[in-house]
């Protein structure tokens, strides 16, 4: 499912040799388009027709707009069930590129080359497709596997450092919620760079690969991948409602903090495990000001979570460094007092 590429492509290359296809359609952002396509087009071996389908970059254009445009697109072109969609980008594109094959003629093949490290270890791992519905993250999608994941580490190289800081966001909480020795060699990490984070990065997409294999419906154990993420993507809800939309790392790291106290709170790990997971998160990452938010405004769109069920919010909390729960009912009170807890921190 997932293979890593050598420097001429030749494992993507034998892909598309031995399978049929009737054409090949590549989707990718303003950037991929810039930078990395044409190192895909340069080694990308193909007799077959093929299509270059370009959106603008950002988490704004994850919408039902954007993938008409692209359904439109595909029916313009005569795409049939026997097309490809070669999804070459970051966490949207996957997202995106996904959702489109999955339902265009009730599902066409598709597969993800990352190119952010927050696509390599986390987004183009999984099957979960997706769009956003009005600020709400991830609302309308399928579960489809992709047909392969390549993996070109190359591509880092053109990413920015907040890019780059974002990925390391889900690789902390990998090891966090399933592997305390990944964590524990994360956090010797002293400088985010490429030379640091490639020796890792197996590790990281092998721990998602592992949960996602043992519940791909995302019935149980799936479900600890979202630690973090619960309050992370009601502040990032919130923010690209605002029209100041931030990275996903940037809230997940946010969310980890404060659901790392709110494991403190509820009695699942000690104040010390609490404390050194905290500190070690905000050594990466610079404080988040969310005083814009009222408590309010953050329990409304943790009480619309799709993992919620009987109008009560499911959190995904941790019971040790390396081990995590799911379903967990917390109180409110301790909610509010994790908000709460966060937002003092810029006065600590």
């Amino acid at each position: 499912m997932i293979t890593l590429l050598d420097h001429n492509f030749s494992q993507l290359n034998d892909f598309l040799h031995e399978k049929t296809f009737s054409k090949i359609f590549i989707l990718a952002d303003e950037n991929t388009h810039e930078y990395c396509l044409p190192v895909l087009l340069g080694n990308m071996e193909t007799d077959l027709g093929f299509e270059i389908l370009e959106i603008e970059a950002g988490e704004e254009m994850k919408n039902i707009q954007t993938a008409n445009q692209l359904w439109e697109i595909l029916t313009e072109m005569q795409a049939d069930r026997k097309a490809l969609v070669i999804n070459l980008g970051g966490g949207v594109i996957t997202d995106m590129g996904g959702f489109v094959a999955s339902t265009y003629k009730r599902g066409i093949q598709f597969i993800n080359i990352p190119t952010t490290l927050l696509s390599m270890c986390d987004a183009s791992i999984g099957g979960k497709t997706g769009i956003d519905l009005m600020h709400y993250k991830n609302m309308v999608g399928t579960f489809a596997f992709p047909e392969q994941i390549f993996v070109y580490p190359q591509f880092l190289q053109t990413l920015p450092f907040k890019e780059l800081r974002s990925g390391f966001a889900e690789m902390l909480k990998h090891g966090l919620i399933a592997d305390k020795m990944h964590w524990e060699q994360l956090i010797q990490i002293h400088k985010l760079d490429i030379e640091a984070l490639v020796p890792h990065i197996q590790t990281s997409m092998d721990i998602k690969q592992e949960v996602v294999e043992k519940d791909f419906h995302e019935k149980n154990i799936r479900k600890t991948l979202n630690f973090g993420h619960t309050i992370g993507h009601a502040v990032e809800s919130l923010c690209l409602n605002q029209g100041n939309p931030i990275l996903h790392g940037e809230a997940v790291a946010m969310g980890m903090i404060s659901e790392a106290h709110l494991s403190y709170l509820e009695g699942l790990i000690s104040e010390e495990d609490a404390q050194a997971i905290i500190e070690n998160i905000q050594r990466y990452y610079p404080y988040m000001d969310i005083s814009d938010f009222t408590d309010e405004d953050i329990t409304e769109l943790l009480l619309n979570d799709k993992k919620n069920s009987d109008s009560k919010i499911n959190f995904s909390l941790l019971t040790g460094i390396g081990s995590c729960t799911y379903d967990h009912q917390c109180s409110q009170k301790n909610i509010l007092k994790s908000l709460h807890f966060y937002r003092n921190l810029n006065n600590a």
